[in-house]
């Protein structure tokens, strides 16, 4: 379990530095808009992906 763990955050790892390498100037702006919100709408915001991470990584391992 230890190995998939680390394998997934070396995968997201990848992901965001994939974002970086082909879209800096989106992923600034995306940054900004992030940074003028408000927590609580982060806070919602982070519990949705959080949510749906976990409802398709259930639905992955069910198949």
């Amino acid at each position: 379990m230890a190995l998939e763990l680390i394998s997934a955050l070396c995968l997201v790892a990848v992901l965001e530095g994939l974002f970086l390498f082909v879209a800096p100037r989106g992923w600034k702006r995306a940054a900004e808009q992030l940074h003028a919100l408000p927590d609580r709408h982060l806070r919602v915001v982070g519990a949705v992906v959080v949510g749906l991470g976990l409802l398709s990584l259930w639905l992955v391992r069910a198949a």
